[in-house]
């Protein structure tokens, strides 16, 4: 409400306020809530005095209220520093009105397209802004369609960040994808390997376009036990999976662009308190259930590698809402490779929200011989799922179907 009103009053309020600090913001399709509030608390380890829109609250106005909240009658913001989630179809509205020393951004996937459109569209609203950006652009260095951004920015400083090859890596790519053709000249692309969905080391054939050289680059990447090093270092990223482990890279580009000390980032990982719903751990009993966002097929896909990684018996609730929030079309169910979590571990499947039986019609599509039931009242689907024994219990929502859905366990698990 108050960014509401202040933007009411005046729509360029905030490039009127008072600050002489460091301001960061944060964009992307996927990661953009759990790297921000690490970037935020790497400043609070450096002793600076951080505001951030830590629950998400990452649209025009939520931005505002997060600094009109923080700043005195005068027009002075009360910190050391700004750290700011901002949604990417947002960053054309903040980015002119704040001075902004770095934009993040995390990489760019095909993501409710009812509202987002197109993903180059999307692009494109960024770009727009970038011609007058004289801060530094901190890149994931494997996604061509976020590299891509430093050529419309002629006045800004690049720093890129990538992950090299590990394990995980592969020569094919079977998923959803995005970075097929060159932004520059529209040949198609050549890939020297996928992280995943178009995620990799990457070249044009036809122009110069490829990845570019790292100024951070995280080597030794051990999935299985959460490690990397940078600079001779051996760290643990606070989440499983290889998209957490870019999140801790973006995070060492902002130490590195800013001077901030090795010690700092490492008490930052190993403290790092996970948003809501994103591999988050609750218990019951001997049993642990683990709730995790899902809203796009990319980030859909990552969180079925982490529960394929685990090979105990286990059983599954799929929480699909098709909201406003959510986007209206769900078709993207289709390109994720649900294969993945139906597998003879799989002691049963569950199915609620507003789209249930559409998400049941699309697990029947992959031929799993397996229990899928159908349970539109979410807290009995929740109790029904507490009441299988012997498994590990894994549930995954979508954007609205998240706090509801965390909040129905929540009444029956000790977290």
């Amino acid at each position: 409400m108050p960014g509401q009103i202040g933007l009411k009053i005046d729509p360029n309020i905030l490039s009127k306020l008072k600050f002489n600090g460091t301001i960061v913001l944060v964009t992307g399709t996927n990661g953009k809530t759990s790297t921000s509030n690490m970037i935020a608390d790497l400043f609070e380890t450096a002793g600076k005095k951080v505001i951030s829109n830590r629950r998400g609250d990452n649209m025009r106005a939520g931005i505002a209220t997060t600094i009109l909240t923080n700043t005195s009658i005068n027009g002075k913001v009360k910190a050391d520093a700004m750290v700011l989630e901002v949604d990417e179809l947002n960053v054309r509205h903040i980015l002119p009105q704040l001075k902004v020393n770095a934009l993040v951004v995390t990489n760019f996937f095909r993501d409710q397209l009812d509202r987002a459109r197109e993903m180059e569209q999307l692009i494109e609203t960024i770009e727009q802004v970038l011609p007058t950006f004289e801060g530094t652009l901190i890149l994931n260095g494997n996604d061509p369609n976020v590299v891509r951004l430093a050529d419309k920015a002629p006045n800004a400083d690049c720093c890129f960040f990538e992950i090299a090859q590990c394990a995980s890596s592969s020569e094919h790519n079977f998923e959803a994808s995005e970075g097929k053709f060159c932004p520059r000249c529209g040949h198609r692309l050549e890939y020297s390997y996928y992280q995943y969905s178009h995620i990799g080391a990457f070249h044009c054939t036809n122009c110069h376009f490829a990845t570019p050289a790292p100024d951070i680059a995280l080597t030794n990447i051990d999935l299985g036990h959460r490690r990397f090093c940078w600079n001779n270092e051996t760290y643990q990223a606070p989440q499983d999976g290889l998209y957490a482990i870019y999140n801790c890279a973006a995070v060492c580009a902002v130490a590195d662009t800013f001077t901030i000390q090795h010690s700092c980032v490492d008490k930052v990982f190993k403290k790092a308190h996970q948003p809501w719903g994103r591999n988050e751990h609750f218990q019951f009993g001997d049993q642990t259930c683990i709730l995790n966002l899902i809203k796009n097929p990319t980030g859909a896909n990552e969180v079925m590698k982490v529960i394929e990684s685990h090979p105990e018996e286990k059983a599954v609730l799929v929480v699909l809402n098709d909201h406003e929030q959510d986007g209206t079309d769900v078709s993207w169910i289709y390109d994720t490779h649900f294969e993945k979590i139906l597998t003879s571990t799989t002691e049963a499947i569950l199915c609620s929200g507003t789209r249930a039986y559409d998400m049941a019609l699309r697990l029947r599509y992959e031929s799993y011989s397996g229990d899928i039931q159908v349970i539109e009242d979410l807290q009995q689907a929740i109790d029904q799922l507490l009441s299988i024994k012997q498994c590990t219990l894994f549930v995954i929502a979508t954007y609205t179907a998240l706090l509801p859905t965390r909040n129905a366990i929540s009444r029956r698990v000790k977290k």
